[in-house]
């Protein structure tokens, strides 16, 4: 059995929940990490018995590596990931794929180029609770979708904001909803299918900082159902995210990782266990990484054998394009019709 060689570029608080998810893959090792500080580069290394480098190309050029992750502040995601491709490595990318929607299609474009494979971070998919409602909507036994929404109160100070010069920026981090929002936003995609039309406002209420800390959108799908969206960084102390489903014959309410209501004929309730790996509401670090491993392995699945990659590129495209319809549609004050983009 190979053993996969992977790099991490990036050692901010992220790349520790990759480095143990990779320390969990049995047919996983991290090789080498990546940081522009020698001295934060080397405490990492340091940390996880590994080698490191202050040029991330020189992390690309090093053989023994097969999978990169990056984990870098948001707008270096396309730079550094082309790069990674370009390298004939494997991508796996951290939310947001890229800070536009042209940035990100370049990034897909590369890796059928290269024949490589690119993965974006988007772990809630394999929460427990978000699988079984995947399996309801396959199965119709909620019928006709009526309604998506999707609720993200969540509390960031402004020291969070404060602590790095490109938090809170445009092109760098974006606000509440390429940031925060960007998993549950995601999610409304992946259980409502295409977007029509998004109509959006966003506004900077608490903070200073350039992008938004609350925004909000009204969305109609492609199959004629609707969803909204509200996410913030400005909800005191912050509260988990919700994600209720409306279908002509029941209905479906999460919370966390809870699911608090359950209306699904001929289907019970599945009994979740012990599902606690939902966080992040006032503290970004207060996840897990297990659903960090379960997405790494199946990016390794992907590659040996065929298997189908849960998280494609087009996935954090899209997510990416939907942010950037609010946005626009909040300049121009008028609904944004989304070009289907296929990958």
């Amino acid at each position: 059995m190979k053993t996969w060689g992977f790099g991490i570029i990036g050692t901010g608080s992220i790349a520790d929940f990759h480095a143990a998810a990779i320390k969990e893959i049995g047919r996983g090792r991290l090789v080498a990490v990546a940081n522009r500080t020698e001295a934060r580069a080397k405490a990492f290394a340091e940390k996880e018995n590994c080698g490191y480098a202050t040029d991330y190309k020189e992390l690309l050029a090093n053989p023994d590596i097969d999978i990169v992750c990056v984990t870098t502040s948001s707008g270096s995601h396309a730079a550094i990931g082309l790069d990674v491709l370009n390298a004939g490595k494997h991508l796996v990318v951290e939310k947001p794929i890229a800070m536009n929607t042209k940035e990100s299609l370049e990034l897909i474009r590369t890796a059928e180029q290269k024949g490589v494979t690119i993965s974006v971070i988007s772990q809630r998919r394999f929460e427990k609770q978000h699988a079984a409602v995947r399996e309801v909507l396959d199965s119709g036994a909620l019928g006709k979708l009526l309604l998506v929404e999707v609720s993200l109160p969540f509390y960031r100070t402004q020291a969070y904001y404060d602590s790095a010069d490109w938090r809170g920026t445009i092109d760098q981090d974006g606000g509440a909803l390429m940031n925060q929002g960007i998993h549950s936003i995601d999610l409304l995609l992946w259980f409502g299918g295409a977007v029509e039309t998004v109509y959006g406002k966003t506004a900077t209420q608490t903070h200073t900082m350039e992008a938004e800390d609350i925004g909000l959108a009204l969305i109609t799908f492609k199959n004629g159902a609707f969803g909204t969206i509200m996410a913030s960084t400005s909800i005191q102390p912050g509260f988990a995210a919700a994600l209720n489903l409306y279908g002509e014959k029941g209905s479906i309410k999460l919370e966390g990782s809870a699911i608090t209501h359950w209306t699904v004929p001929g289907v019970e309730q599945p009994d979740l266990g012990e599902n606690t790996n939902y966080g992040g509401v006032s503290d970004p670090r207060s996840i897990s990484h297990v659903n960090h491993r379960i997405q790494l392995e199946n990016v390794i699945d992907a590659i040996e054998s065929g298997k189908e990659l849960y998280l494609k590129g087009i996935d954090g495209l899209r997510a990416v394009q939907l942010v950037e319809g609010i946005y626009e549609s909040s300049k121009s004050g008028a609904p944004i019709r989304l070009q289907e983009v296929s990958g």
